[in-house]
């Protein structure tokens, strides 16, 4: 299979498994509404942010939507025009080294994309969908990557999206560029809800509502003989004759239809005999979904959007609520995970929280947006707002839209956890390992924050975990205490049932650890990171 290569694409292929594993940090003035909502919005380079998230969430995400920079060389962003911000240089020169000199400006969008999508790929349920939105400067080479990170019988499709409303006079081409590209690949999407408007009941069958369907068949005599013959209402004796094309269904098919009181007779011989086809046997609830997404969704409506929360434009071309919204609901059910690693104005969290409000949901995000700016005073502002409502452009005359509730963690980056030698960091407090070990080993929140006093952290599903770390067993010696040994054991706080304990050492054997119930994790080795 055709490849796509790139300067500098040896020294990104396989970044993301260098990226080095970075403890989350809450901060609970910048967080809003309901902490224990299973919302978190995480300022920092997403590259650092996917690591540090991934040991929580790897395998659990059930839609992705990411709205990348498009490249376009007019952009603004932190990802500027060139993909040359001062954070992108340092990084590309870091992890593709001396050839980052030579880059073009598409080079440096693949290095900068394709480690991202490696790591956004193992966030994925395996029935699980990302769609990517881009627009023509590199569709081909985001399609040629996906291929290669995804694999290109996970691709689903393009869908289209007509985002400009007016044409524009300004292309020199002539050509006026009215779209924009959403790349999905994955499982499955659900599908267009059927019209049902179709079906009724009148003439009170007890059998519910139905609609009629055509039966005329499309083939010729040559064909299909079987679907050509004299079709009689077996009570009447009307013949309808054969069409031209025959008819849909052979014989003994037609003869079960009639049976079943399923088709309808026309009182006259020149009229076309049609399937009574009832709501109750639809096998599938939705039809395909159209390629054609956002029909009468276009950028101005994000940007709308925005103003009415901010009373004056803070974003530019904010991606309409109602697209991501349309994308979104067609993979995440009621208690899904949906991820936005390029989150920029909050607009896939807002589709969440709206989602949520309509249908009673609990989904969930997880945003993440580099610029701590944006990130403080519009992402975490608008969020904010629509979880706890807002006056439209603060217009009093105009109607209050009302908080969807909910709410939100605000978390920032720490410190590498590890050290060049695979250690844990001297700097790392009990409190964040504490954390960051019980959900990887439960894959539940810690029941209430460690202080260091005891090593047991709490208990999940009948299970006690216990982190031996820096005096934790009030033994304050460099190893005092991070070494489960007989007499460590016989101080650990008693639990009825199995143990997992995390430490630097055990000097109990396994017959021991059996007779226990107690499953030893050493640190740092199987402190999980991927």
């Amino acid at each position: 299979m055709p490849t796509l290569d790139w300067i500098g694409k040896k020294g990104v292929v396989g970044h993301h498994r260098q990226v080095p594993y970075r403890l989350l940090h809450c901060n609970a003035k910048l967080s809003a509404g309901d902490p224990d909502a299973g919302n978190l919005l995480v300022q920092g380079d997403n590259l650092l942010a996917l690591k540090a998230l991934l040991p929580y969430y790897a395998g659990k995400v059930k839609c992705i939507y990411i709205d990348p920079p498009y490249n376009t060389g007019t952009e603004g962003w932190i990802y500027n025009d060139n993909v040359d911000s001062p954070v992108m240089k340092a990084w590309l020169g870091q992890a593709v080294g001396k050839e980052a000199e030579d880059l073009s400006r598409h080079d440096k969008w693949l290095c900068m994309m394709y480690p991202r999508l490696a790591l956004l790929k193992e966030f994925l349920t395996d029935d699980g969908v990302i769609f990517v939105s881009i627009d023509d400067n590199e569709v081909h080479h985001l399609r040629a990557m996906m291929d290669e990170v995804f694999g290109s019988s996970r691709r689903i499709g393009c869908l289209i999206w007509k985002s400009r409303q007016q044409k524009d006079n300004r292309n020199t081409t002539g050509a006026s560029i009215d779209h924009e590209y959403v790349l999905c690949y994955g499982h499955r999407l659900r599908g267009a809800e059927r019209d049902r408007t179709q079906y009724s009941n009148p003439d009170n069958d007890p059998r519910g509502d139905w609609t009629s369907s055509n039966m005329v068949g499309l083939a010729t005599r040559t064909q299909r003989p079987n679907l050509h013959f004299d079709l009689i209402d077996p009570a009447t004796q009307i013949n309808y004759g054969c069409p031209a094309k025959g008819w849909r269904y052979e014989p003994a098919t037609m003869q079960r239809l009639g049976a079943e009181r399923k088709i309808l007779w026309p009182a006259s011989p020149t009229g076309r005999p049609r399937r009574k086809f009832f709501l109750s046997e639809l096998e599938e609830e939705f039809t395909g979904f159209s390629s054609i997404v956002g029909e009468g969704i276009f950028t101005r409506h994000g940007t709308v959007a925005l103003r009415d929360i901010f009373s004056h434009d803070e974003f530019s071309f904010p991606k309409p609520v109602e697209l991501v919204r349309a994308l979104v609901e067609q993979v995440a059910g009621e208690n899904d995970l949906v991820l936005d690693s390029f989150a920029g104005s909050g607009t896939t969290g807002h589709a969440v929280l709206a989602m949520n409000r309509t249908d009673g949901g609990s989904r969930r995000f997880i945003l993440v947006e580099m610029d701590e700016n944006i990130a403080t005073a519009i992402t975490g502002q608008r969020l904010a707002r629509v979880i706890e409502g807002y006056q439209p452009g603060g217009d009093k005359g105009k109607e209050y839209v009302a908080g969807t509730g909910g709410g939100f963690r605000y978390c920032m980056l720490g410190e590498p956890l590890f050290d060049e030698a695979g250690n844990i960091q001297e700097s790392v407090k009990f409190s964040d390992l504490a954390a960051h070990v019980f959900f990887t080993e439960t894959g539940s929140p810690i029941p209430k924050r460690a202080t260091g006093k005891t090593p047991l952290l709490g208990v999940h599903d009948g299970t006690a975990i216990y982190l031996l770390f820096n005096g934790a067993m009030g033994d304050r010696r460099v190893n005092g205490g991070n070494v489960l040994t007989t007499e460590v054991l016989r101080k650990l706080p008693e639990h009825d049932g199995p143990k997992v304990v995390y430490g630097e050492g055990c000097r109990l054997g396994k017959a021991r650890l059996k007779r226990e119930g107690i499953v030893f994790r050493q640190i740092p080795y199987e402190v999980k990171v991927s």
